[in-house]
C-alpha cells in the first residue's frame, strides 16, 4: 500500500493586497525569475530596499515548482552545472545570494543519455571520461573529441571578456560590443554546424556531440556555437539539483531580500512602468496601485518589457537600440505522476535526450513544416530521482517530465482564451500529443506503462499564460549568431534608472539567468559595483553547513 504523501507547500512568496508595499524602494524588481531575485538580493546584500513583483502565485519564474494531485515537479531546472562544486562562481553567486542555505545534491555518473534512433551515448561527468567513453563509440576520432572538449572549454572561458561590456556604462559598453569581435575567438561568432564542420566530417558524432541542443532550442545550422560550448562545458563535470525541489531556489533568496527592508510579492503583474521626465520612477500595477523607486529593473524580457511595459512614448528609443533577433522556439511538456518509488520502477536520474535519426536540422525543418512529423528531439528527466529528500515527502511516489519543441502556431485557435477555460477541441489535440509523449516514453522504460497516475500537458499557451511572454518562447530571444554579434543587449537601457536583467541580457539557463543578476547589479551599483564580487568571492558555501548531498545513480 502506498503511503499517504506529507506534501510541502511549494509556493513562496507574499502575496500583494493594496498596503503590504511601501511607498517607495531603492529598486524595483519586475519578475521573480532567477536574474531578478539575484538582482534584488545583490543589491539588498549592499543595503538597498528592493521591492520583486512576480504577477503569477508564487516566485521563482522557471525556478519554480509545481504541485498537483499529490505529486510535485520542477517547471525549469531539470539539472544545473557547477554548482556541486564549492569553488565554482555559480555555487559562489548562489551562496551569496541565499546566504549559504540553499544546497544541492549531485546527479550520478551518467548526466545525459543521447539517443539517436536506435543507438545510445553516454555523457559522462569529467573531462577525461567524457572523451574516453565517447571515443569507445568512435576511437578513429578520440583526437577530434579532445580537440572539441579543448574548444569548449577555451570558448567558455572567454566569455567573462565577452560579457564585461555589460557592466560598463552603457555607452562604453556599446562600445565595448563593437570592438569583441576582434579580440575574441572567431568561433564566438559562428554557428555551431560551421564550428564542427571545420572539426570533422563524422555526421554521426557531431549529432552526438550537439545531443543537448534541446537546452538552447536550436539546432546546429541556426544556434550560434559560443551558446553550445557554454552549455557543453557547463555539464562537463556533471549535473545537480537543488535539494529540497527547484522550489527550493527561492524560498533560500527571498529571506536576504528581507533581511533589507524588501519583499517579493505575489500576485503583483505590474501594467506599466513609469517614466516621469525621461526617468524610470516605479511602477504602475494592474490593479492601478502605483509603487515607486529610484530604480527599476525589468526581469520580464526584452520584448515583453519594450512592448508591454513601456509606454508608447518612450518605446521608440527601445525599438531603435535592438532589431534583428527572434524569439526563442515554444514547448510542450508533459508532468506525469506515477505509482511506485525510483528502485521499484527502476529509474535513476539520467536525463534522456531522443532524437529520430542523426540529422537535427532536417528534423526540425520537418516538424516545423508537419507538427504531426516525427518529434525532432524528447527531453526526460526523472526530478523524483534528483532530490535526496523526496521520498520523505512523496514515498511511494515518482515524477517524469517529458518536454520537446512546441509551436504556438499550433494552437492559434485558442490565443486569447483564459487558462483552464479552452473547450474540448483543446483538450483533444493535448491529449492527442500527450499519448504520443508517453509512447516514447514506454519505449525507453516499459516498467512505467502500467504504473501511470496522473499526467497533463503544457503547451505554448501555457508558458504564455503562467510566465507572462510574448508567444510561449521558453528562452527569450533566440540564442543565433546574430544574438551573439548583437551591440543592443545591455543591462542599462536608453531610459534612465531603468534596466534589464534575466535570460535576455546574458543567456537562457539557470546560469545564464543567474549571471545576468550579477551584472545588473553590479551596473546598479556604479563605483560600488566592485563590492558585488567581494560578496561573492567572500561567501560562505553551503558546504561548509551541510555538502552536497549526492544521489546514487548506477552507471
Amino acid at each position: 500500500m502506498t503511503k499517504k504523501a506529507a506534501a510541502r507547500n511549494v509556493r513562496t512568496g507574499r502575496r500583494y493586497r493594496t498596503g503590504r508595499a511601501a511607498e517607495h524602494y531603492d529598486a524595483i524588481v519586475i519578475g521573480s525569475g532567477i536574474g531578478g531575485l539575484c538582482t534584488a538580493a545583490l543589491l539588498s546584500r549592499l543595503g538597498q530596499k528592493v521591492c520583486v513583483l512576480e504577477q503569477h502565485y508564487t516566485a521563482g519564474g522557471y525556478t519554480h515548482s509545481y504541485e498537483n494531485q499529490g505529486y510535485e515537479w520542477d517547471v525549469g531546472v531539470h539539472y544545473v552545472g557547477e554548482v556541486h562544486r564549492p569553488w565554482s562562481l555559480l555555487r559562489k553567486v548562489f551562496d551569496t545570494i541565499s546566504d549559504g542555505a540553499l544546497q544541492w545534491a549531485e546527479m550520478g555518473k551518467v548526466y545525459d543519455q543521447i539517443h539517436l534512433g536506435d543507438e545510445s551515448f553516454d555523457f559522462v561527468s569529467g573531462k577525461s571520461e567524457f572523451i574516453n567513453r565517447l571515443a569507445k563509440h568512435f576511437p578513429e576520432e578520440r583526437a577530434t573529441i579532445e580537440r572539441y572538449v579543448a574548444l569548449i572549454t577555451r570558448l567558455s572561458q572567454s566569455t567573462p571578456t565577452y560579457f564585461l561590456g555589460l557592466t560598463l556604462p552603457r555607452p562604453l559598453g556599446r562600445f565595448y560590443a563593437r570592438l569583441r569581435r576582434w579580440f575574441l575567438p572567431k568561433e564566438c561568432f559562428q554557428s555551431t554546424k560551421e564550428v564542427l564542420d571545420g572539426l570533422t566530417q563524422n555526421h554521426k558524432l557531431k549529432a552526438v556531440l550537439v545531443g543537448q541542443w534541446g537546452d538552447y532550442g536550436l539546432p546546429p545550422s541556426e544556434s550560434a556555437f559560443i551558446m553550445h560550448a557554454m552549455v557543453a562545458k557547463h555539464y562537463l563535470a556533471g549535473g545537480a539539483y537543488p535539494v529540497g525541489g527547484s522550489w527550493a531556489i527561492a524560498k533560500s533568496i527571498i529571506p536576504v531580500i528581507q533581511q533589507s527592508g524588501g519583499e517579493v510579492f505575489t500576485y503583483a503583474g505590474v501594467d506599466q512602468i513609469l517614466i516621469e521626465q525621461g526617468e524610470a520612477r516605479g511602477v504602475k500595477l494592474v490593479n492601478g496601485d502605483v509603487i515607486r523607486a529610484d530604480k527599476v529593473v525589468s526581469n520580464a524580457g526584452y520584448m515583453p518589457t519594450r512592448n508591454r511595459l513601456i509606454p508608447a512614448a518612450s518605446r521608440a528609443r527601445f525599438e531603435q537600440d535592438f532589431q534583428g533577433v527572434p524569439l526563442s522556439s515554444a514547448h510542450l511538456c508533459i508532468y506525469a505522476g506515477f505509482r511506485g518509488d525510483a528502485q521499484a520502477l527502476g529509474l535513476d536520474s539520467t536525463n534522456l535526450w531522443i532524437y529520430p535519426g542523426s540529422d537535427h536540422d532536417a528534423q526540425m525543418q520537418a516538424s516545423r513544416a508537419r507538427p504531426e512529423a516525427d518529434f525532432p528531439l524528447i527531453y526526460i528527466s526523472f526530478p523524483s530521482t534528483k532530490d535526496p529528500e523526496w521520498n520523505k515527502h512523496y514515498p511511494g511516489k515518482s515524477t517524469v517530465e517529458i518536454v520537446t519543441i512546441g509551436s504556438m502556431e499550433q494552437f492559434r485557435a485558442w490565443l486569447g482564451t483564459e487558462w483552464g477555460k479552452r473547450g474540448d477541441d483543446y483538450e483533444a489535440l493535448k491529449e492527442f500529443i500527450s499519448q504520443r509523449l508517453l509512447a516514447v516514453l514506454y519505449k525507453h522504460r516499459p516498467a512505467l506503462r502500467d504504473a501511470l497516475d496522473f499526467y497533463e500537458l503544457s503547451t505554448p499557451l501555457s508558458t504564455q499564460w503562467f510566465q507572462w511572454n510574448e508567444q510561449g518562447e521558453i528562452y527569450g530571444l533566440d540564442h543565433t549568431p546574430a544574438r551573439f554579434k548583437a551591440i543592443g543587449l545591455h543591462t542599462q537601457t536608453p531610459i534612465k534608472n531603468l534596466y534589464l536583467t534575466g535570460a535576455d541580457v546574458v543567456t537562457a539557463g539557470v546560469g545564464g539567468a543567474l549571471m545576468a543578476g550579477v551584472m545588473t547589479a553590479t551596473r546598479m551599483a556604479g563605483w560600488r559595483g566592485y563590492k558585488i564580487m567581494q560578496l561573492i568571492r567572500g561567501s560562505a558555501s553551503a558546504s561548509d553547513k551541510a555538502p552536497a548531498q549526492p544521489v546514487p545513480n548506477p552507471d
